[in-house]
């Protein structure tokens, strides 16, 4: 599986999304209690585009009138028909075994790090002069 650079963690807001091209699909990058997902940005059920998704929490009830909240802001509501998703891994919520959402793995890295690369581009040192540009080879 090839790496993309999609953003630096700023450009997604916490509770923010951004959706980015990656090999002809467009993916939607979710920034959720300080971490990042990354799921196909389109519903199985009609493919409406999850970038417009409510980020709700799991609520469950041990019994009647009783609610609890969890993971807050994890999970994803459709905003056609509201189906719901584990942005963890795409997992529906309705349907676990047969409806999932395609989900990506998703890397923070400092920005220094991922310079480093395997191809190093050839430099030469430059130095203004007297109102010239002189390039060192």
């Amino acid at each position: 599986m090839a790496r993309h650079i999609v953003a630096t963690t700023s450009e997604i807001p916490p509770g923010g999304n951004k959706v980015v091209d990656i090999a002809g699909r467009d993916i939607v990058v979710f920034h959720v209690n300080g971490e990042f997902f990354a799921l196909l940005n389109r519903c199985p059920h009609e493919g409406a585009p999850l970038e417009k998704a409510a980020c709700v929490a799991r609520l469950t009830s041990p019994e009647p009138g009783v609610y609890e909240r969890s993971r807050v802001g994890e999970m994803l509501r459709c905003p056609w028909h509201g189906w719901e998703f584990d942005m963890r891994n795409g997992q529906s919520w309705f349907d676990p075994n047969r409806v999932k959402i395609r989900s990506y793995p998703v890397a923070v890295e400092r920005g220094d790090e991922l310079q480093k690369g395997p191809y190093v581009a050839e430099t030469f040192a430059v130095h203004v002069e007297d109102s010239y540009v002189i390039v060192e080879v």
